[in-house]
């Protein structure tokens, strides 16, 4: 009885070992986000791009008193460093030639975020432009996204440049240069929500893949997912839990995003961690699953509210929410649609296995281990 015990514990020590002896890193769901702003005009087009300090400091560096954030001091001894990274990462094209970086118009600290505005020359009827970011590119542990929003006349449209979709398009059509300011006056938003930005090529695949990576990329989720059907079920349980995961984070989702609902993300994430150690407690416990779907449900819910952060950061024109929104959420259900399909089988053939128990019980060890973690971390950063 004595070397069972210690096969069956066995695993959940070395997990315990492994995840102790490892840099552990603080947040499970980090981006780095930067917001850009495009403007066309009859005599320029205009590129806002702001930059959290965060970034700033991962890529040259300049926090000397390290306390995670720039002041004016400290930022005006990286910002010709940081220009030179944003102009060798930034390619603007018009008509498939690459457009040479013009004089800076602005660049500086304001509100933890450097901003940087430049004019680029404007762009004709009928001439195409190209955006193209490629910070953090070869940076495979980044969870990099360019959020946009491009103005043209009374006309407004967004999108999202994550993962390998970093390139905006768009065709500056004749009724598009006809509809545009010669001046910088502020854009017509009344107008905007009855035109149609058909200009942008990509607008609604840019949200799609800004989905399947924010779920990619977001270890949290993809562990509670996990959590969920590392027990064993029948095939009707496992549907039912998959089923209510995607109703209860889909309500939720654009319940947040169109600010029906607001939950503060000092609530939201240390809930998540929760969730993931509830689940995995449940399965250490439990013999048997039983209405799990009902317990998915409600965690659902919370998992929802945190895919809409990144969303929720971006002035999406109502015209354009309904189809924005539903292209990130058919991305996050694609991803997860596809982790299912894989796990499923495995597990099939997991529990085919006279030890399949011991692989269940470590892999929930680990989770409850990993969620404890997170929630640990994420109180006591707010304090």
């Amino acid at each position: 009885m004595a070397v069972f015990r210690w096969r069956f514990f066995l695993p959940i020590f070395m997990a315990l070992i492994v995840l102790l002896t490892f840099e552990h890193r603080a947040d499970a769901h980090a981006y780095s986000a930067t917001y850009s702003t495009l403007e066309f005009y009859k005599s320029k087009t205009e590129l806002t791009y702001a930059l959290d300090d965060l970034s700033v400091i991962e890529l040259v560096g300049g926090d000397i008193n390290h306390d995670g954030t720039l002041d004016s001091g400290e930022f005006a001894a990286v910002d010709q460093k940081l220009l030179a990274t944003l102009q060798s990462n930034l390619v603007m094209k018009i008509n498939g030639e690459s457009v040479a970086w013009p004089q800076i118009e602005s660049f500086g600290m304001y509100r933890k975020k450097a901003i940087m505005k430049v004019s680029f020359p404007p762009v004709a009827a009928s001439q195409s432009i190209q955006l193209t970011d490629q910070l953090y590119l070869k940076d495979t542990a980044s969870n990099y996204v360019n959020l946009m929003t491009i103005y043209y006349g009374a006309q407004k449209s967004t999108a999202a440049l994550a993962g390998n979709n970093r390139t905006w398009t768009m065709q500056m059509t004749e009724n598009d240069y006809a509809g545009l300011q010669s001046s910088d006056a502020l854009p017509q938003q009344k107008q905007s929500e009855e035109a149609a930005s058909s200009s942008t090529t990509d607008g609604w695949l840019s949200f799609f893949l800004l989905g399947m990576n924010h779920i990619l990329s977001g270890y949290d989720h993809l562990l509670f997912l996990f959590s969920l059907l590392i027990a064993r079920q029948t095939f009707k349980q496992y549907a039912g839990t998959i089923t209510a995961f995607t109703i209860a984070h889909s309500i939720t989702l654009a319940l947040s995003v169109t600010g029906v609902i607001h939950i503060s993300s000092r609530i939201v994430e240390p809930a998540i961690a929760l969730s993931i150690c509830y689940v995995a407690l449940d399965n250490l416990i439990r013999k048997k699953v039983s209405y799990r779907w009902v317990l998915t449900f409600f965690f659902g819910l919370i998992h929802g509210m945190g895919f809409a952060d990144i969303l929720m950061e971006m002035n999406i024109p109502k015209s354009e929410l309904a189809v924005d929104l539903i292209s990130f959420n058919v991305g996050i259900e694609t991803v997860q649609v596809t982790i299912v399909a894989l796990v499923l089988p495995a597990l099939a053939l997991l529990y085919r296995w006279k030890h399949s128990n011991r692989v269940a019980v470590a892999c929930s060890a680990t989770a409850l281990i990993l969620g404890g973690l997170w929630l640990v971390e994420r109180i006591f950063s707010q304090v």
